[in-house]
């Protein structure tokens, strides 16, 4: 078992890396790494569902969907994650205890009274600490989790905070719980650095040296960065088939919208409501058909449109509210 310190903190950049390690490497390794303010969600999920999309956006948080399943995490540079990489040997896959047991003494072994609950989640008291997950291909096992040290948890407790639309989907939904900060249960205070450098030291001593990523490798990883990782239609494209509904009163009239969404585009919209217009809404309605549900892209598809013209007295920002 080889040792693979990633200083990038760049989420494309460090999922990617995490396939290719699985499925390029013949090592086993072991690496820890950190991430700028992003969502990483589980395979599985919809991407939509999970998150405030408007908190996101204007905090340029990066939305990355993992390989593996489960629920979405926050990650900021607070947190640590750490992924283990081997041959897949029996009852490996599902077995948390095992990829996590070295963690849980780590923290131990500094005061912290850490433990598994559940099925995936470590724990100080009832409250989590991390998340963790695992991928199976080609015969060989991903286990990856989380450790918040000292993550901002206000933008956690934001940015996870699903809007008030109403959606339907087929996606696996993340539980919510009480998180807690490894930092705030320390005996002696510690920086997310100091950690970080003693967690290297705990691993290093149990593998057989570090791995240095060659030129080859790291032009590998760039090209799934570009094929995949930094793609909407991996992060949210990929997203399963859902519906989404928002109905708001105005002064003017209610409007209701409901969408259907496949592979993150609209496949059929329909507007309702006792509003009053000059122009039909069907013709409306088809504008929003085939384009992404995102924003800035029905933004940019309703631009310069008179939109009173099909429900008089709405503005376009209450209108682009409703998506």
């Amino acid at each position: 078992m080889r040792l693979i310190i990633n200083h990038s903190i760049d989420p494309a950049f460090n999922l990617a890396l995490e396939e290719y390690a699985l499925t390029q490497m013949n090592q086993d390794v072991i690496m820890l790494w950190r991430n700028k303010a992003s969502i990483i969600i589980g395979r599985n999920q919809n991407a939509i569902e999970e998150m405030n999309m408007d908190f996101v956006r204007d905090n340029g948080i990066t939305v990355i969907r993992r390989q593996s399943g489960g629920g979405a995490v926050f990650h900021d540079l607070g947190n640590i994650n750490f992924t283990v990489i081997h041959a897949l040997e029996q009852d490996d896959f599902s077995n948390y205890a095992k990829f996590t047991a070295p963690v849980v003494e780590f923290l131990q072994g500094l005061g912290v009274d850490a433990c598994l609950s559940g099925r995936n989640d470590l724990v100080i008291g009832q409250a989590k600490f991390s998340g963790n997950a695992q991928a199976v291909k080609g015969g060989r096992i991903m286990h990856h989790g989380t450790i918040l040290f000292n993550a901002d948890v206000s933008w956690l407790a934001e940015a996870l905070r699903p809007s008030l639309a109403k959606i339907e989907s087929r996606g696996v939904k993340s539980v919510r719980g009480r998180v807690t900060n490894v930092a705030d249960h320390l005996p002696q205070n510690m920086t997310v650095e100091q950690f970080f450098e003693q967690l290297t030291g705990f691993f290093r001593a149990r593998t057989e040296g570090e791995y240095a990523l060659s030129p080859a490798d790291i032009d590998a990883v760039r090209r799934l960065v570009e094929k995949k990782y930094a793609t909407w239609e991996w992060n949210i494209g990929k997203s399963p088939a859902y519906g989404h509904r928002k109905s708001e009163r105005f002064p003017f009239g209610t409007v209701d919208i409901r969408l259907s969404i496949e592979h993150g585009a609209i496949s059929e919209a329909h507007i309702f409501g006792d509003f009053f217009g000059i122009r039909e809404i069907n013709e409306l309605e088809a504008r929003l058909n085939g384009i992404r549900h995102d924003k800035e892209i029905i933004q940019a598809t309703l631009s310069g449109l008179d939109l009173g013209s099909y429900i008089h007295g709405i503005t376009t920002e209450q209108f682009i509210n409703l998506f």
